[in-house]
């Protein structure tokens, strides 16, 4: 990295995530942050002397490789098509847009500008998650049967334009549909607004994969227990990722007979050996950037696409519809937006 030219970067939104993204671009090799964007952030918001403009176009007039879009998912469609027209990459952070419409007009925009941009779900760089899909990679679950997720806690006072559906369960979403490598083809759900808020605190869903897995997530604002785990169910046992710490364990079929007659009748599996894995654990925020930098510089990098991000979104509104409906709905494949 010290041979090629420093990258020079810029901040969108400096809110509760976005100054995760300036902590992390300030120290990123290879990059510099040249400033950041916000109509109401003070001077001092963001690290050492870099410079805070009130507007997207003083940003950019600044000289930027590409920018970190971190502002409310509403302003996501605007400030896109403004870097896209400019000739500015771009790292989105999730969901990528409120609707699958406006999903589908920031990534034509950044197509046929030829630029590269893409969507910041973060989990898909928690160690314990990588860990666990390469495993899967290998065969060592066999075929997937099931795939569950829990993601509960305090409400975050930083969210005011969505409910959890948007905010929370497109980690989920996304993270299903990687590990499993397929898409969503159903969902059926149901909510609760119990705070007060327009939009929802709580969604139980449940859905059909395309690779014929099924899922269960269950995502709420409302516990005071914080809790996100991942369950992954298949053929030879489970693996269990807790995405708090990071860690990852595989809880193996039983292959000792039994002697318990009335065990023995039941024809499933049974308790076998339980490992915990040791895992380098870096921070998924540092990683997801370097993935971004290297997707910029022409490296092969595994960045997530504007398209599976509107995948994921498609997956989100589905499941508002069948909770308002009350009867499940089918979602589909997201077809790749064709340049005009």
């Amino acid at each position: 990295m010290s041979r090629e030219r420093s990258l020079r970067a810029g901040l969108i939104g400096l809110g509760s995530m976005g100054r995760n993204h300036a902590r992390v671009l300030h120290g990123l090799e290879g990059v510099e942050l040249a400033g950041v964007a916000d109509p109401v952030a003070a001077a001092d918001g963001a690290p050492g002397s870099v410079p805070v403009f009130r507007t997207v176009a003083e940003l950019v007039a600044e000289g930027i490789d590409y920018a970190v879009v971190a502002c409310p998912t509403a302003l996501h469609e605007e400030v896109a098509l403004e870097l896209a027209a400019h000739g500015v990459h771009a790292l989105i952070e999730k969901p990528i847009a409120p609707s699958v419409r406006s999903a589908g007009i920031i990534t034509r925009a950044f197509a046929e500008a030829g630029l590269v941009a893409g969507v910041g779900h973060i989990e898909r760089y928690n160690p314990a998650l990588r860990e666990l899909r390469a495993r899967l990679d290998m065969g060592e679950l066999g075929d997937v049967y099931q795939v569950v997720t829990r993601r509960q806690g305090p409400f975050p006072a930083r969210i005011a334009d969505v409910g959890v559906v948007y905010d929370l369960a497109t980690h989920d979403i996304d993270l299903t549909a990687w590990l499993t490598d397929s898409h969503y083809a159903s969902v059926a759900s149901a909510t609760v607004s119990r705070s007060g808020r327009v939009h929802e605190d709580l969604v139980a869903f449940v859905g059909h994969l395309s690779s014929g897995a099924v899922t269960s997530h269950l995502v709420n604002w409302l516990s005071p227990l914080k809790e996100r785990v991942t369950i992954v169910t298949g053929e030879h046992g489970c693996f269990v990722a807790d995405t708090l710490t990071a860690d990852l364990w595989f809880y193996a079929n039983g292959s000792q007979p039994t002697e318990w007659e009335g065990l023995r009748q039941f024809r499933g599996v049974s308790e076998g050996d339980v490992t915990r894995y040791a895992i380098v654990k870096r921070e998924p925020l540092l990683v997801e950037h370097e993935t971004f930098r290297d997707a910029v510089l022409g490296k092969e990098a595994d960045i997530v696409t504007l398209e599976q991000a509107t995948g994921t979104v498609a997956v989100a509104e589905a499941v508002l519809e069948a909770a308002a409906k009350q009867a499940g709905v089918p979602v589909g494949p997201v077809r790749p937006v064709a340049s005009v």
